[in-house]
């Protein structure tokens, strides 16, 4: 099966199909056509640099691929096609930066390293994580 002709970035959110977000599309799409290669691709064009746009691709693809929870998948662009993730990598790279590299290392802030050891750890979080958690609370409570 082919991917639909539709390209979700560019389009407004009452121009997309229902359900483009879950597994049934990210099945659909052809090798480097996935939600998060147009992404990069879009946050390229967008004049993001070019290792932040391939940071961002990355943290989407994993929250989608280990199934993050639905507020860390939307944090990661799944709610609006990463429109938001765009506009806060433009903002503020060096922190978007930062949090999609905790994101990345905790596997969505599940475990991390043990300090001083090559050891993860399932359920430990360094202190940078935790306080990612906070700056995540924060931003959902000013959402809701």
């Amino acid at each position: 099966m082919s991917k639909p002709a539709i390209n979700r970035l560019t389009n407004s959110p009452e121009t997309l199909p229902s359900g483009l977000q879950g597994l049934e599309y990210v099945l659909q799409c052809a090798y480097g056509h996935y939600p998060w290669d147009e992404w990069e691709k879009a946050a390229r064009a967008a004049g993001l640099a070019k290792d932040l746009a391939a940071s961002g691709r990355l943290v989407m693809r994993e929250a989608f691929q280990h199934d993050w929870g639905d507020c860390l998948k939307n944090f990661c662009g799944w709610r609006d096609e990463g429109r938001a993730m765009l506009r806060r990598a433009r903002r503020a790279p060096s922190k978007s930066r930062r949090q999609w590299t905790i994101l990345l290392r905790t596997d969505g802030l599940r475990g991390d390293y043990l300090p001083r050891s090559t050891q993860w750890q399932w359920g430990y979080l360094r202190p940078d994580a935790c306080r990612l958690i906070t700056e995540l609370t924060l931003l959902w409570k000013e959402l809701l």
